[in-house]
């Protein structure tokens, strides 16, 4: 049975949820215990480093993703880049979504323009390909 772990801040859309079904073969989305989700989520700006901040994420992730596991990885620059090196090591897939963005600008009555942003998923691709 192929795994995601999920090492973000958001719920996966159905759209990514059906890719992954359909294109990666992948039966369970594992989310991260709610402690390291903090951690993850959380990650405070003013660390010099993130190694030792980050050990108790890669100790769980070590002792419960297996070889072969995708790793759904985005947040933090220095986080990600120490995630995916952590993945690899260990025998996982790191991948991360792509988005198409949509653009919808709106002049209000006041002359100020608002404009919204609409991110649809495209698909997973790996780190480093």
């Amino acid at each position: 049975m192929k795994r995601i772990f999920l090492l973000f801040s958001h719920d996966l859309t159905p759209e990514q949820k059906r890719e992954l079904r359909e294109n990666w073969q992948v039966e369970e989305a594992v989310p991260l215990p709610a402690d390291l989700q903090h951690l993850w989520s959380m990650i405070p700006p003013h660390l010099e480093g993130l190694s030792h901040y980050l050990e108790p994420l890669f100790s769980w992730l070590g002792q419960n993703a297996r070889a072969q596991d995708l790793v759904l990885i985005q947040g933090d620059f220095g986080a990600v880049y120490l995630a995916v090196e952590r993945a690899f090591s260990l025998g996982l897939i790191p991948v991360y979504a792509t988005t198409r963005r949509e653009v919808c600008e709106r002049r209000l009555p006041d002359g100020a323009v608002r404009q919204e942003r609409i991110f649809k998923h495209v698909r997973f691709r790996v780190y480093g390909r």
